[in-house]
Formats: C-alpha cells, structure tokens, sequence
C-alpha cells in the first residue's frame, strides 16, 4: 500500500492545524480499542489504520462521534448452534 501523509489526512479534513488531526486520531483509535471496526481494509496499527480512514473521508469531526455508538452485534450461525458474539 501507498504510505500515508499528514498531508492528505489535513487536505481531507479541510483544516491545516496538525494539532487538530491528531485529537481527530487519537479519538477514533479509542474506538477502536472499543471495538469499532475499520472502515477500510489494511494491515497496519491502528494510528495508521485510523490515518487512512482520515485521509479515505470515512473519519470527519462531524462524524466522529456517531461511531461511539456500541457495535452491532452480529449473529455467527454454526452447523448446530447460534451463537450472539458482541
């Protein structure tokens, strides 16, 4: 994958203070640590994870917040069993 700037994460979210991007960050790998998942595929660590979302437009300080919301929880069927996995 291509490396991710500090650039394209300030042009996506319109706003040139660095200081701002971060708290953006630091807010959504919270999340994930919550349990949120990705919003977009990758292999990285979860500041770089949370970079990409930024830089994808999928993470805006307008919608931050909806992502607090606990996740779904979904429903793994098995041959035999059901089983509700938070």
């Amino acid at each position: 994958m291509a490396r991710i700037t500090v650039e394209d994460c300030l042009g996506q979210i319109g706003n040139e203070n660095r200081f701002m991007l971060i708290h953006l960050a630091v807010a959504r790998v919270k999340q994930h640590r919550n349990g949120q998942p990705f919003l977009v595929k990758g292999k990285n660590k979860e500041v770089v994870m949370s970079l990409r979302e930024i830089a994808a437009g999928r993470v805006t300080f307008e919608n931050i917040k909806n992502f607090n919301k606990a996740p779904d929880k979904k429903t793994v069927t098995d041959a035999n069993a059901t089983e509700v996995v938070a």
